[in-house]
């Protein structure tokens, strides 16, 4: 079989017998976290046709870092306001750490809720 590149529409094909195939190269990742990730599982298991959509234009590592930023964010200002309106303070922790680390467990694993239903599986 005969290998030749060809250049069409907008990107690099070879040819392969009869059939020209396009070059296909993913680009270089971009670093993910938790709530990245956790995205990522959900569009390749539950939405795969946006999930392939955003792979083949080149989005996705920038669609996965882009929600991790906000998760995170969200994440983060939500504990903070949830612990205060709680009263979950320094003062509680040092006066009563057992109690303290399973309050701030609850108001995390809460959040952590909030945040899957409000971006990651949305």
């Amino acid at each position: 079989m005969e290998k030749s590149t060809f250049e069409r529409m907008g990107g690099t094909y070879r040819q392969e017998g009869d059939y020209l195939l396009p070059n296909l190269a993913t680009p270089e990742g971009i670093p993910v976290g938790i709530w990245g990730q956790r995205r990522r599982q959900y569009l390749r298991e539950h939405r795969k046709p946006l999930y392939t959509a955003l792979l083949l234009s080149g989005k996705l590592d920038s669609h996965l870092s882009e929600i991790d930023t906000q998760a995170e964010i969200m994440f983060s200002q939500m504990v903070k306001q949830l612990a205060k309106h709680e009263s979950v303070t320094e003062q509680f922790k040092t006066e009563n750490q057992m109690e303290w680390v399973g309050r701030m467990n609850n108001i995390r694993d809460r959040v952590t809720e909030m945040v899957n239903d409000g971006l990651i599986f949305d």
